[in-house]
């Protein structure tokens, strides 16, 4: 099951991350980038009710994993575990989050920046390795550290978009993590769920183009 999500994040190649979405909202915004190609879903710990959102989207979609973001402490993990989530991530490594994690067969993506903090994460037992934030080093950065480390999938997450999520493929990301890009906060305000879905279309098809 944990090879399962893993395999259903790298083969759709984006995470669309919902920071700061409300419950109501977050369900049609999955349903919008689902509908795009998106497979993976990512609702950060630091929105409000986040764990009650994790279970409105686990219980609505099936097309797609949902997975919780910005976990920083192994409370926060189990509780989002037990809230449905089926991959956690975090911005920094932090081995009580990967512990709890892999206590419990749930894929973990850990938060580095550097090639020692990406091995120190991986022989720690992260799944992968978000590369963040990846706008401060851009699509050579990715290259830079998979080059040393090619045994480590890295997703970088941070300032990507349709523009560049390409490039970082390209660089070796295994799917990459986009945030506003895609879950564009006015177009939430405005119910504009047909926006989402184009923004996550336009990234899905950058990363599929770059596939080929």
């Amino acid at each position: 099951m944990r090879t399962d999500r893993l395999d259903r994040i790298t083969e759709g190649g984006v995470i669309a991350i919902l920071r700061g979405v409300g419950r109501d909202d977050a369900v049609a915004v999955a349903d919008a980038v689902v509908d795009a190609g998106v497979t993976a879903l990512e609702v950060t710990a630091d929105t409000p009710n986040a764990m009650a959102s994790i279970e409105a989207i686990a219980d609505r979609v099936d097309d797609a994993v949902v997975g919780a973001g910005t976990v920083l402490d192994a409370e926060t993990a189990r509780a989002a575990q037990l809230a449905g989530a089926e991959f956690l991530v975090t911005p920094t490594v932090n081995r009580g989050v990967i512990r709890t994690a892999n206590r419990y067969g749930t894929p973990v993506a850990v938060g580095a920046y550097t090639p020692t903090e990406a091995i120190e994460a991986y022989e720690a037992g992260a799944d992968a390795v978000k590369v963040f934030p990846a706008k401060t080093g851009g699509p050579d950065h990715v290259a830079a550290i998979g080059g040393p480390l090619p045994q480590i999938p890295l997703v970088p997450t941070g300032g990507v978009g349709a523009d560049n999520a390409g490039e970082y493929v390209r660089a070796g990301a295994v799917a990459v993590g986009v945030g506003s890009s895609i879950v564009d906060d006015e177009a939430v305000a405005d119910g504009d769920f047909d926006a989402v879905r184009e923004n996550a279309r336009a990234v899905v098809e950058a990363v599929a183009a770059a596939r080929e």
